[in-house]
């Protein structure tokens, strides 16, 4: 299975929170710049990751996004399972389009389910604070300081 680019984004966007000091406000063009990702396509994902309660907007001057609740909170499994849209690994996932002969006698369906659950199960075992253990490294890869 393959995460869309949408889902990889989403993830970036909140170990990058995760990585800063606790309640500093970060702004889409920091998150941009550091992952040399456009600036628009963060807006869609900063929009849909507010509205799934994972981050808060501050208004106004000075403001920026945050966190909203602690890294341990925002399970992986949880985040993929809200930022993909898709998980119809084979067309016989899906009854109304399926046009699969084998489908009625087909064990392979059964199988990519089982593998699509231990999938999501193994994402289900971390949260963002698990991606974050190594802020230091990660500070000097996303928050590099200017040389002097």
């Amino acid at each position: 299975m393959r995460l869309t680019l949408y889902t990889d984004y989403s993830l970036r966007v909140l170990i990058f929170l995760a990585a800063k000091p606790e309640h500093e406000l970060s702004t889409i063009a920091e998150i941009s710049e550091a992952f040399t990702i456009s600036k628009n396509h963060l807006t869609k994902v900063v929009h849909e990751l507010g509205k799934a309660d994972f981050i808060e907007t501050v208004r106004g001057r000075g403001g920026g996004i945050r966190l909203k609740v602690s890294p341990k909170h925002i399970n992986v499994g949880n985040v993929v399972r809200k930022t993909e849209d898709d998980f119809q690994l084979v067309e016989c996932f899906n009854r109304e389009s399926n046009m699969c002969v084998l489908a009625p006698a087909c064990r392979l369906k059964g199988v990519l389910q089982e593998a699509l659950q231990a999938y999501l199960a193994v994402l289900d075992r971390y949260t963002i604070e698990d991606f974050v253990q190594n802020k230091d490294e990660i500070g000097l890869l996303l928050f590099p300081r200017p040389q002097s």
